[in-house]
């Protein structure tokens, strides 16, 4: 395709060349669970020839590209969407016949990564290129609606022995202080029922208006490219079904998903959560990634524990949590993959105990990221009848293939329910949302200061919920009208879920008037059947953005391109609706340009920040020098940077290979500073990194005691009494046991105390430790009958506590 694989994307680039990218700019309008972005890229080439350079950026796996156009010396080029082939031939013509071009494509291999290329700018020319998107927003577990511009991009792993690469691997990298562009940020909130607030681990300037329907906010100087710029928007009435309506595409052909009138119907249902059984089935397997990256923190500016730390302290609370009588097994993931049994257990005491161990005795040494294979192995496990599978997936996204890891899980989507786990900045959006949609699951990502642990329990809860389904819509409207289901429909409801709808609106409306339709959804939930019913205004706005159409080929595209019977069917949908998809991309050609450029044609690619903690920068990369703080050294006859494969700074030090070179240039000292930095620490000495032996920082005290306690209970609930929970609890041994009420066994008693402790001492963590508090709840009243009253009042007494009785139902 290119003339060079080596020109084109900068195997040899280095990163004190010139690079044309001085800023980007990005605008947004948050409208409920819609954003429409407008972001802004501003070129000028500084240099005596004309150059063509290179940007790759991710966006949001869900992301629908729209729009692409040009001003370059002064000439507004709006560019067209082709197929890919088409695109990328339009574009090397222009550039070998000297005109000015600019092409944007999807990566091959995930739908995450864009890669735009401007070609042909001549010497002080200057150009802007602007790109539009709309994308849908997921809901956190406190139902903020969030929003996420990444600027972070892992490089994706390419196994052992596979030809070329990935893009994202191929780039140069450089310290976020050594950026040679800047990022500016705004965005616009709207809703018609009212906004609460908006945070962000970013530093905003913020402006709400006087009847808090709106708020603009913007990024605070000094935005520093170390994390994705997120907002988090809570909403007045969050859980109010909203409708949008768009009328058509002018010119477009009536019937047609562009010509017809859009309708957007977002469900937010408030679903009460029905406790569950204490003796529920169910398989419950455990993915987690055990590659080199899994070493790095989640966000080091907070002081956060490793990513591995952090799971391996989910994994045990999520054992815990467990309902007797399930199964369950724990795999491991990288280059090689292991689990903990040959196949699924029963969870009973013996078993969570010797599982609680090996989780603590887990570690990074498997190598790179390949998911796919146990997967493989999961699925090749035959079903335990009566025992629905789940399968919860931990990652931090790095992997090459994801389109045919989405596909495996989607041709066994029939036996399970998938949730995933988007682990720190940068994590894949397509590979995590991805195969949780494609398995009727849920996703979610952690990052900056939040605990994996909150987010992992509360798709637990999901997973032991008997989850919507049976899901039918019908409409109510005026006559000459009808609704038509764009794709699929939803198949399942969880609890906390939002769920996006997408219909045509076929027959004539009007622009004006007072005119309502009804959706009405029914659904099954727990064997019964409910009807819900939700009236919309039918009053059409005007748009020259189209954003709901936008949305419903995204989504339908998502579908299509899963079906190789119906590839023809997804270009034809990108095409008509200018959504680009892995067949197509945009092309604009500057044909207005006198003379063509001269000179040889000079390659620049756009760097990006280092990731932090990230180990696979430069893997089978050859690399012609690397900057960290002044320190700069060409490196003789191309490097290979295994790291992948090392477990900590010391291993990938060792394991670091240069030709010809004198063994004290492993001492340099700027040089162990460059790898202490891609690990993902600074300004530390060797006994500083210790990867997942290191002890957890806490910045609260009552965390590390939260999870003593949580690792002391039995499988059946209770906890044992004894010296180790005497010491959770700051208090002496017989002390405790003499203030035990009559005839209260000792196990009832400690049980009692440890429910007491977690809710007078870790109630801000209830979403991490509510089903295993009541799986003991359960045990007491099943144990403790009659005492239980008079076991919550000596509690109360002993502890200095004042927990309700009401929490037992009392």
């Amino acid at each position: 395709m290119w003339p060079s694989d080596t020109h084109r994307y900068g195997f040899l680039t280095s990163s004190d060349l010139p690079v044309p990218l001085k800023s980007i700019s990005v605008d947004v309008i948050i409208r409920g669970f819609v954003a429409d972005v407008v972001s802004e890229l501003q070129y000028q080439n500084g240099e005596k020839n004309p150059v063509e350079t290179t940007f790759v950026f991710p966006l949001d796996g869900e992301a629908a590209v729209y729009a692409f156009e040009g001003l370059i010396g002064g000439t507004r080029i709006e560019a067209q969407i082709r197929e890919k082939k088409q695109a990328e031939q339009e574009y090397e013509d222009a550039l070998s016949e000297g005109h000015q071009a600019f092409l944007l494509e999807r990566e091959e291999n995930t739908s995450d990564i864009f890669i735009c290329n401007l070609g042909n700018l001549p010497p002080g020319g200057e150009a802007t290129l602007k790109l539009r998107y709309v994308q849908a927003l997921m809901v956190e577990p406190d139902d903020a609606i969030r929003f996420v511009l990444p600027v972070v991009l892992n490089p994706r792993y390419v196994p052992e022995g596979s030809k070329g690469g990935t893009v994202s691997q191929r780039i140069p990298r450089v310290s976020k202080e050594n950026l040679p562009y800047t990022l500016s940020f705004s965005a616009k909130v709207e809703s018609p029922y009212g906004i609460s607030r908006v945070d962000s681990k970013c530093s905003l300037i913020q402006n709400m208006s006087e009847d808090r329907t709106t708020i603009q906010v913007s990024l605070a100087e000094g935005h520093q490219f170390d994390r994705d710029v997120e907002l988090l928007v809570y909403y007045e009435n969050v859980h109010k079904t909203s409708a949008i309506l768009e009328s058509g595409k002018s010119g477009a052909a009536p019937g047609s998903l562009m010509g017809d009138t859009a309708l957007l119907l977002t469900m937010y249902p408030n679903i009460s959560a029905v406790k569950a059984d204490h003796c529920v089935v169910g398989e419950f397997i455990f993915l987690l990634d055990r590659s080199g990256s899994m070493n790095a923190t989640i966000d080091k500016i907070y002081g956060s524990p490793s990513r591995i730390q952090n799971a391996k302290e989910t994994l045990i609370f999520l054992l815990k949590s467990l309902p007797l009588g399930c199964y369950f097994n724990i795999y491991g993931f990288g280059s090689t993959y292991e689990s903990f049994y040959p196949q699924s257990v029963k969870y009973t005491q013996e078993s969570m105990s010797i599982s609680i161990q090996s989780v603590k005795e887990l570690n990074c040494n498997l190598g790179g990221t390949d998911i796919i294979d146990p997967l493989k192995a999961i699925y090749r496990q035959p079903c335990l009848e009566g025992n629905p599978r789940q399968i919860f997936v931990f990652t931090d996204g790095e992997v090459f293939n994801t389109d045919e890891v989405i596909a495996e899980v989607r041709r066994n989507s029939g036996s399970h329910r998938c949730f995933s786990f988007g682990i720190g900045e940068g994590a894949s959006t397509a590979l995590v949302k991805g195969i949780a949609r494609a398995a009727g699951g849920s996703a979610e990502f952690i990052t900056g200061k939040e605990r994996m642990q909150a987010k992992a329990l509360q798709s637990l809860k999901k997973a032991l919920q008997p989850a919507v389904s049976g899901i039918s819509l019908s409409w109510d409207l005026p006559s000459g009208l009808e609704a038509k289901l764009v794709g699929s429909g939803p198949q399942i409801i969880f609890q906390g879920q939002r769920c996006l709808i997408y219909a045509q609106i076929q027959g004539q409306l009007q622009m004006s008037g007072s005119m309502e339709g009804t959706a009405i959804v029914q659904y099954n939930l727990q064997n019964e059947t409910q009807i819900e019913t939700t009236k919309f205004s039918l009053q059409l706005k005007k748009t020259d953005r189209f954003p709901v159409h936008r949305l419903a080929a995204q989504a339908l595209l998502q579908e299509l391109e899963k079906d190789k019977e119906k590839v023809e069917l997804a270009l034809e949908i990108s095409l008509s609706s200018g959504v680009v998809c892995s067949q197509t991309a945009y092309v604009g050609v500057n044909m207005e340009l006198g003379k063509p450029a001269q000179g040889p044609l000079l390659h620049r690619d756009v760097p990006l920040p280092v990731s932090m903690g990230s180990s696979r920068l430069f893997l089978n990369a050859g690399l012609s020098s690397f900057t960290h703080q002044g320190f700069d050294q060409t490196l003789k006859g191309g490097v290979c940077w295994d790291l992948m494969q090392q477990d900590s700074y010391d291993d990938a030090l060792q394991g670091f290979r240069m030709n010809d070179c004198e063994d004290d240039e492993y001492e340099n000292q700027d040089f162990r500073a460059a790898l202490l930095q891609i690990f993902g620490v600074d300004d530390c000495g060797d006994d500083e990194y210790e990867g997942e032996e290191a002890e957890p920082c806490r910045t609260q005290e009552e965390e590390a005691l939260l999870l003593k306690l949580v690792s002391l209970q039995n499988a059946d609930g209770s906890w044992p009494h004894g010296s180790a929970l005497a010491t959770i609890l700051d208090r002496n041994e017989t002390e405790i046991s003499g203030t035990a009420p009559t005839h209260v066994t000792p196990d009832i008693w400690a049980t009692m105390l440890a429910v007491l402790w977690l809710h007078f001492n870790a109630a801000e963590q209830k979403d991490e430790w509510e089903l295993l508090e009541r799986k003991a709840v359960h045990w007491l009243k099943l144990n403790a009958g009659a005492q239980l009253a008079e076991c919550v009042k000596a509690g109360n007494t002993v502890l200095g506590s004042s927990v309700s009785p009401q929490i037992w139902g009392l």
